[in-house]
């Protein structure tokens, strides 16, 4: 192993699925900064997530272990702020650990986190009773509005100084162009009030067809982009100046809805250019039921923004063309920060590591955004690392963002701590293999239900070279799709007399991969 990097820089984006970047494959991408950084790192083309929902999967890159173990099951359950993270590893071993932009450890408190409470209240009442005790219990004394956008919006919150393992915080909090957090009161530093300019209602462009799309009259340099990368860049001069190491998570909180480009960005392609995915117009036979109720509903969106739904051609090719500008703007902050690294001395010592806490389903088999369904689009994410410790190369090695925290960990020197459950990807980095796992396995847990699918909702899947199954708990509903012979997932083969030997044996090894994810985090003190 060679010497540690005096840099670690992790990028996220939120809610970007792989596929919407220029080395992903999307032609009308405008992202020559991360197509610069891909080609100069290692790609990997089949990285999944443990869980296609926000803070279960940042939990995940937080910890390196799967949300069944470390507790944040689902969104609006923070992550234990006693839990080990990669970030106090690094930190005790002398590295000097930030965050800037969007983190969702904690709760946000946004309206639609309040709107799901009458679902979750219908289908799961335990699970909010104040007169009940949480089983996991060991929280008495923390605090969990650290996040709180309300909070934020009514003062200047002064972060702990052991954030989950974080020295210094600077937090975008939220969505779009109405975003809270440190953003906010660099804003009001600025004399700016985002009020009259952001928002579906003072957009001089907004979408007639769906309210999640938009032109903000935010101009892009005060946008939370423009923070995220103003923030980060000052964190890697002081890294420069710093004598030990440093470890920086830059995460904004785009191209996740709403989708509300700046103007600068907003109009680099036509809605007329976007094709349309080949799985678009999908039949529904043969699909989940409450995937088939979606289909029948097309082009009305849920009532919660955050659930998926069933487009027309119209709000697809809208939301996608809005979505390029997004992600031209981040490309643009990204592009800052890598001009940084390489003024202030620290190209050959700095490791970045560039992926996204999930997907979109973005019109593939005729759907957007995320919630009850794990096709491609939801599951997987781009995961580049590039810089010291990477060589220039893709691999179709089958990886989990599991494994991001223990390769941090094996790049920076440092030990980690006990019941990590994903797996180093060094030796995929430097050549030693080209394989990683022949099996991922995904989850997701909601506390509320959906039309056709009876909440609490436990989904569970697992990927392997073959193809995918998808199991939903407490139901008759699964999945199967042979990858082999049907890679865009097209047919369900569940109840196909002739691909019963591949469900069973999808069946068995999704048991083993269960199995695996036994908590070990616990040091055995004892025989008895």
């Amino acid at each position: 192993m060679t010497r540690p990097p005096k840099l670690i820089l992790v990028i996220v984006g939120d809610q970007l699925r792989a596929d919407h970047l220029g080395f992903g494959g999307m032609e009308l991408a405008h992202t020559p900064n991360l197509d610069t950084l891909a080609a100069t790192g290692t790609v990997f083309d089949r990285a999944h997530v443990t869980n296609p929902i926000c803070m279960p999967s940042r939990a995940t890159l937080a910890t390196g272990r799967w949300p069944s173990v470390h507790g944040t099951r689902t969104n609006g359950v923070p992550l234990d702020p006693t839990a080990e993270t990669v970030m106090s590893g690094l930190r005790r071993s002398g590295w000097h650990t930030a965050a800037v932009g969007k983190l969702h450890l904690q709760t946000m408190g946004w309206p639609a986190e309040d709107f799901q409470l009458a679902e979750i209240a219908a289908t799961n009442p335990e699970s909010i009773d104040p007169a009940l005790v949480d089983a996991r219990g060991g929280r008495l004394g923390h605090r969990y509005d650290w996040e709180d956008l309300r909070r934020h919006r009514d003062e200047l919150v002064e972060m702990p100084d052991d954030y989950y393992g974080f020295a210094s915080s600077e937090l975008v909090v939220g969505h779009g162009d109405r975003a809270s957090g440190h953003y906010a009161h660099w804003l009001k530093e600025k004399g700016v009030d985002p009020a009259p300019l952001a928002g579906h209602a003072n957009s001089a462009f907004p979408s007639r067809l769906w309210d999640q799309v938009w032109t903000t009259g935010v101009p892009v340099e005060l946008g939370t982009s423009a923070f995220v990368a103003e923030r980060t860049v000052n964190q890697i001069n002081a890294a420069a100046t710093r004598e030990g190491p440093t470890f920086i998570f830059a995460s904004f909180p785009d191209p996740h809805h709403p989708f509300c480009p700046p103007p600068a960005f907003a109009g680099l392609v036509s809605p007329q250019d976007i094709p349309l995915p080949s799985t678009f117009h999908q039949a529904p036979e043969g699909l989940p039921a409450h995937i088939q109720y979606l289909l029948a509903h097309r082009g009305t969106p849920h009532a919660d923004p955050m659930f998926s739904f069933a487009a027309t051609e119209e709000q697809f090719r809208e939301a996608m063309v809005a979505e390029i500008g997004l992600m031209a703007t981040l490309d643009a902050a990204v592009g800052q920060m890598l001009t940084a690294i390489t003024a202030a001395g620290l190209a050959d010592q700095t490791t970045i590591v560039f992926t996204a806490d999930h997907g979109d389903m973005f019109g593939d088999h005729g759907l957007m955004l995320k919630h009850h369904v794990h096709y491609e689009g939801v599951t997987r994410v781009p995961l580049v690392i590039a810089g010291q410790g990477a060589r220039p190369h893709r691999t179709d090695a089958l990886v989990s963002n599991a494994d991001i925290v223990p390769t941090i960990f094996e790049l920076a020197g440092v030990a980690g701590h006990r019941g990590i459950q994903g797996r180093s990807l060094v030796p995929v980095l430097d050549g030693s293999t080209t394989t990683h796992r022949d099996a991922v396995l995904i989850e997701e847990d909601q506390p509320f239900g959906a039309t056709n699918l009876p909440g609490p909702v436990r989904i569970r899947t697992l990927i392997t070279d073959e193809g995918r199954l998808t199991i939903y708990h407490g139901t008759d509903e699964a999945e199967f799709y042979n990858h082999l012979v049907d890679p865009l997932e097209e047919d369900n083969r569940h109840r196909q007399a002739e691909s019963a030997a591949l469900v069973s044996n999808a069946r068995d090894r999704m048991l083993c991969e269960v199995l695996s994810l036994a908590d070990e985090g616990s040091r055995v003190l004892h025989g008895a």
